[in-house]
């Protein structure tokens, strides 16, 4: 196996078996033509890259029934606004006179708030039926995947930029260099490139494994990030550990020179080797640790179900196709996945076939527990659904490790 990055060999960490797209919700007359890959994960002792070793198409992944929406959750919108007012106060000069990039743009869920400033924008977002949506939200949105050669056209057409952003785009792309090219081509000379994706030592620290999927070709840690954009003449000046995704990194990288190197950067590769993140020991434990968790749920959930409980999931996520596929859970198990996703409501979970049911069903049913597949957003949900566990309900977490949540007061510090 060899690096994706840069070519050296990898050292193998983990495999999860056969595994579905993680998007891909279908209907029962779709179950005989599947596509199903191996998701296999490796470490590049080179480079410090963890990633998958093999990726589908991105064109299978992302497309005009793409499933996931950004503006569905207000957490989330939340953090965006503030993201995109972040920039305009620091790094855009002027209404007049900025320009700001996203790729992987979404619904729009960040660049509309530039779009409402009065600044030049534009957004790549390569599944037709999300863009559409954006372009609705009144945000420039171009149809396409971002590398060197679409970023010189836009460069042409455009101008250079004084912000390119990704939030959890950058890891989907096996080829960063192009990306890096790319950067460099639309970049002005003192802009800055800014991204932000899950962060490799909160998915070792937590054994959160469900952020491996498809579309999760890396998962980044500061000296990989630094490796992997050094050779287009692009350097970290600065990073910022965010909440959002269970635990995410956000980079900050100019040209190499430009741009004062802030401690934090120190700070964080200081914290990435006293965590080992540069030895394939931490990624063999890592494994054994995976192996842990997936015997700890089977287990809850076949003592569940002999004990006559109903169990259902909440939230049909992309993380949670890998975690029903690696540990084999189907509907026998969990009797359904309720979701506000109406793309998914009717179809069934990638892999699995679980049925993918509405909201209102979970909240008329009144189950006996709930697995709780966006983890991630508990905070949120949790202040929601406080009927749930008045009514005797119980919460069902995988991360950081296995257990049942009954107390209201605790749920959101047990999943932190």
């Amino acid at each position: 196996m060899q690096c994706q990055r840069c070519l050296e060999n990898l050292k193998g960490v983990i495999s999860f078996g056969p595994m579905p797209l993680a998007n891909a919700f279908l209907p029962e007359n779709q179950f005989s033509d599947e596509y199903f890959f191996e998701l296999a994960t490796a470490f590049c002792p080179s480079c410090k890259m963890f990633q998958l070793t093999e990726q589908p198409d991105p064109k299978m992944m992302f497309h005009g029934e793409y499933a996931f929406f950004s503006g569905t959750s207000q957490a989330m919108a939340g953090h965006f606004e503030k993201m995109a007012r972040t920039y305009l106060e620091n790094f855009v000069p002027s209404c007049q006179e900025g320009f700001v990039v996203e790729l992987g743009s979404n619904d729009g869920i960040m660049l509309r708030h530039i779009a409402q400033a009065g600044v030049k924008h534009l957004g790549f977002e390569p599944s037709s039926n999300v863009a559409e949506v954006a372009r609705q939200n009144g945000v420039n949105t171009l149809c396409a995947f971002f590398g060197e050669a679409t970023a010189r056209t836009v460069a042409e057409e455009y101008g250079q930029a004084d912000i390119i952003s990704a939030a959890n785009v950058m890891c989907h792309i096996p080829d960063l260099h192009s990306v890096g090219k790319g950067v460099q081509a639309l970049l002005k000379d003192k802009g800055v490139f800014v991204f932000e994706d899950p962060y490799l030592g909160d998915v070792i620290e937590k054994t959160s494994y469900d952020q491996i999927y498809d579309e999760h070709v890396y998962i980044f840690s500061v000296q990989s990030v630094a490796n992997a954009f050094s050779p287009c003449g692009l350097e970290i000046f600065r990073v910022e550990p965010q909440t959002t995704h269970g635990g995410s990194m956000r980079y900050y990288l100019g040209r190499k020179g430009i741009h004062d190197v802030q401690n934090s950067v120190k700070k964080q590769l200081d914290y990435e080797l006293a965590l080992g993140l540069d030895k394939v020991e931490t990624y063999q434990q890592f494994a054994r640790n995976c192996e842990k968790s997936k015997r700890d749920l089977v287990r809850l959930l076949q003592q569940l179900k002999g004990e006559g409980k109903r169990v259902v999931g909440y939230a049909a996520t992309s993380k949670s196709t890998t975690v029903l596929n690696y540990c084999g859970i189907g509907p026998d198990l969990i009797e359904y996945i309720c979701d506000t996703t109406p793309l998914k409501q009717g179809k069934f979970s990638p892999g699995m076939h679980i049925p993918i049911k509405p909201y209102e069903q979970f909240k008329e049913d009144k189950p006996d527990f709930a697995v709780l597949f966006a983890w991630n957003h508990a905070k949120e949900i949790f202040a929601k659904e406080k009927d749930f566990i008045a009514q005797g309900g119980q919460w069902i977490v995988f991360v950081p490790e296995v257990k049942i949540l009954s107390s209201v007061e605790n749920m959101a510090k047990d999943v932190a």
